[in-house]
């Protein structure tokens, strides 16, 4: 491997449109404090979650969609995306040949015991340039540590300077040239960690600071696919298992967690759940859930009561899971053991049928969840038997989807 620096490219804005209904006002700003608390110059800190869905079409127009008062913001436009992944204020759009990056100008600075909330001037901040499909990796704080970069092309493993994303710069604290694979670059407090491998198809991860240098670390997971970072750490899934890194007494440390001894074959390609929560869910299958709790290093594996999608696990006091159905329902699922607790009906089969691949997000109180064919966004009170409790049309296919200020 070796490492090298990269000058970054800019890209340029434009404009787009959604439609929606009025709505409850905002909280008043105030101005953001210099003393920290994820503070920003030039950022307001707001008395409440400034939550928004923002959104890229397949032109890659950005919108974004204040939740509070429903008004909309044009922020501008990136190059037609084949994928995206968010930290709950970047979106980082794969084109297939770099990461365009949008600042949704909303976030939520998280301190354990309470939280701070901002907003400041969104827009299209730059380019991370890269060969081939990229694979993006980010921790739950947007004014912090690192977003890992891994292009699946060149091999290019790039760790990017969040604090200096969060000041308007896009910096990469590091560039290492590997094998080409479709790998992954997983940032974990002050360090990262880098899939490595031959012929194409990864088969470890090795430790690097967030200067580019080895720490000797070396954990051995075949496939690695599917990574988030809970409250505990960062979750790598492999073949077998997870694997779950962290920061402790300055060093990171990893550990591994297998699947229960007789599961079915089977990796779990992607994780979701409610942001920073210590549960994650993801399948292995169309009705393989697999849930992984990073608390007790534990999974409970359950069979789906139909086709799935997608799933994502809520955390919350109830065991909640939410999934996707192939026939366009959202499902509220009994973590415990799999069965329906409540759903909808089939809000986005036009999608399905179309190939469209819809998003369903969960927070704390809500689902939303993303119709691109439906040219809709639903708002899902999953806590009261699924309730339908708003719909948004938008004027373009929401093909891809963020919840932001969170």
């Amino acid at each position: 491997m070796h490492v090298r620096p990269l000058p970054l490219a800019a890209v340029v804005a434009a404009t787009l449109a959604l439609t929606a209904c009025a709505g409850p006002a905002p909280s008043s700003p105030s101005p953001a404090s210099s003393t920290g608390h994820g503070a920003i110059a030039g950022a307001e800190e707001v008395a409440e979650p400034p939550l928004g869905l923002t959104t890229i079409d397949a032109d890659g127009t950005v919108t974004h969609l204040d939740l509070l008062d429903e008004s909309v913001t044009r922020i501008g436009a990136v190059r037609p995306p084949a994928g995206m992944t968010t930290d709950g204020r970047y979106l980082f759009a794969d084109t297939g040949d770099g990461v365009d990056i949008v600042d949704s100008g909303v976030w939520t600075w998280d301190h354990v015991d309470h939280f701070h909330y901002y907003r400041a001037e969104p827009g299209v901040r730059g380019t991370v340039p890269g060969d081939g499909p990229a694979t993006v990796a980010t921790t739950n704080s947007s004014t912090t540590g690192g977003t890992g970069v891994s292009f699946a092309g060149s091999g290019d493993a790039v760790l990017l300077d969040t604090a200096a994303l969060s000041k308007g710069e896009v910096r990469e604290l590091f560039r290492i040239e590997r094998s080409p694979h479709a790998g992954l670059v997983v940032p974990i407090g002050s360090f990262a960690l880098v899939t490595t491998g031959e012929s194409g198809a990864a088969e470890a991860v090795v430790g690097y600071t967030a200067e580019g240098r080895p720490t000797g670390l070396r954990e051995v997971c075949r496939e690695p696919a599917g990574t988030i970072t809970t409250r505990v750490g960062a979750v790598i899934g492999c073949a077998d298992g997870a694997l779950l890194a962290r920061v402790e007494d300055g060093a990171l440390l990893v550990e591994r967690i297998p699947f229960p001894e007789g599961a079915p074959e089977g990796a779990v390609a992607a994780f979701d759940n409610r942001e920073g929560r210590p549960t994650v869910a993801g399948l292995a299958g169309p009705t393989d859930i697999r849930v992984l709790d990073t608390r007790d290093r534990s999974w409970t594996l359950l069979t789906a009561p139909a086709p799935l999608v997608q799933v994502t696990a809520v955390d919350d006091e109830d065991d909640t899971l939410l999934a996707l159905a192939q026939d366009g329902r959202v499902l509220v699922l009994d973590a415990v053991d799999g069965t329906i607790r409540a759903a909808t009906p089939p809000l986005v089969a036009e999608s399905l049928a179309a190939d469209e691949t819809p998003t369903l997000i969960a927070d704390q109180h809500r689902a939303y969840l993303s119709g691109p064919s439906e040219h809709r966004l639903f708002e899902i009170d999953y806590a009261d038997d699924a309730r339908i409790a708003r719909t948004f049309d938008t004027a373009s296919a929401p093909v891809l989807v963020a919840e932001t200020g969170r």
